[in-house]
């Protein structure tokens, strides 16, 4: 089979909720990251054959197909580029950037952009359900999937807190975690660790247009005090904001493409895709398939998790990175090196390419070989993606 490659992956910093990206129309947004990826690596935007976007709450100013609304808002890249949009929940755009490579790995096409968006404040998470709802248009559960899960809600909190309760942690444990994620954050933007990735978006400020290029919702203060005076959200339960994921504005991309196409534009890989893999599971507790696909993922590339160099798992609740080290024995030295989503940001659709982007420009860094990633999704489905730098 032929060979997929990454030749570059970018994003945005991390906008908070009403924060310094709600000014930004998630359109304008996605288009930005594209003409940055095209930009960047030179490419001939013509050359581009498609463009995957993931997007989770596809409604309001994400509705219309808003990979294709993206390309047309985009400058480098002309209105002959097809897009699709896709939604496999929160691994929306890792699923996107596994999809761009099963293309390349086909032969079917060459050069495929695999990103993601997503406005939480424009588009409050959920809202495509609830809208119709209050309309009268129904819910997603419908008889039959009612017959065979009578009463339950899916709820990624209810998941979390079962994660908790199965894998026997503490909110002592998760405040630490949440802590740790927010201090390596901080270390990593003030040595500069996220420069090679972040693309800045102008603003807006009463002082005129700035720059936006540092994640907003970092906490360079926080203490194990602050973060555990954060109220619970159940009442004996252990979850709390602080350490969860951060509600999050922000866009992703990635440049996949195949050795025919390195050559014939002359391109640089930094990265070659080693394994794709996608499991489903429980859709009750939901959140804890990361744990076995990732056993899924190992076994299928022939490798051991002691081969891998730098994990990213998706920090949609502290227990679901948790409950992964504990399950697959890894090492948490390794993980989330740069922080996760419990201070970056979890902006939902955008979070996979978000992460391929943070992983392997840290594997660049750090000189190591094979990095993994994998997250969480709603429906109990993870993403797993292994890569090895070149």
């Amino acid at each position: 089979m032929a060979e997929a490659y990454i030749v570059d992956a970018v994003r945005t910093a991390g906008g908070k909720r009403g924060g310094k990206l709600a000014g930004w129309h998630p359109v304008d947004m996605a288009a930005a990251v594209l003409d940055a990826i095209v930009a960047r690596t030179g490419i001939d935007g013509a050359a581009v054959d498609d463009v995957i976007m993931g997007c989770v709450m596809q409604g309001g100013q994400q509705a219309g197909q808003v990979g294709r609304n993206a390309v047309l808002a985009a400058k480098n890249l002309p209105d002959s580029v097809p897009a699709v949009s896709i939604d496999r929940q929160c691994g929306s755009s890792q699923q996107a950037m596994q999809f761009a490579a099963q293309a390349v790995m086909s032969g079917t096409q060459d050069i495929v952009i695999a990103a993601g968006v997503e406005s939480m404040t424009r588009v409050p998470m959920g809202s495509t359900a609830t809208l119709f709802m209050k309309e009268g248009l129904g819910n997603y559960k419908s008889p039959r999937l009612e017959e065979k899960y009578p009463g339950i809600l899916f709820s990624q909190f209810m998941g979390a807190e079962m994660i908790v309760k199965k894998h026997g942690f503490d909110r002592a444990q998760l405040d630490a975690f949440a802590l740790e994620s927010h201090r390596r954050a901080a270390a990593a933007t003030e040595r500069g660790a996220f420069a090679d990735e972040i693309i800045a978006l102008d603003i807006e400020t009463p002082e005129g247009v700035v720059a936006h290029a540092t994640d907003e919702g970092i906490r360079f203060d926080a203490t194990l005090e602050s973060i555990g005076s954060v109220k619970l959200l159940q009442e004996g339960g252990s979850i709390s904001a602080a350490n969860a994921s951060q509600i999050c504005d922000g866009a992703s991309a990635v440049l996949i493409v195949s050795e025919a196409a390195l050559k014939a534009y002359g391109l640089t890989p930094i990265a070659r895709i080693v394994n794709l893999t996608v499991t489903g599971g429980d859709p009750v507790i939901m959140l804890e398939e990361p744990l076995f696909a990732t056993d899924r993922a190992l076994q299928r590339a022939g490798m051991k998790i002691d081969d891998i160099d730098l994990y990213e798992v998706n920090e949609a609740f502290a227990p679901v990175p948790l409950a992964w080290l504990k399950h697959v024995g890894a090492d948490h030295a390794k993980l989330n090196v740069n922080g996760g989503a419990i201070a970056l940001g979890h902006p939902l659709g955008a979070s996979g390419t978000k992460l391929m982007a943070t992983m392997v420009h840290a594997l660049k860094k750090s000189g190591g070989r094979y990095g993994l990633q994998t997250m969480c999704e709603g429906g109990g489905i993870a993403n797993v993606t292994i890569i090895e730098r070149v």
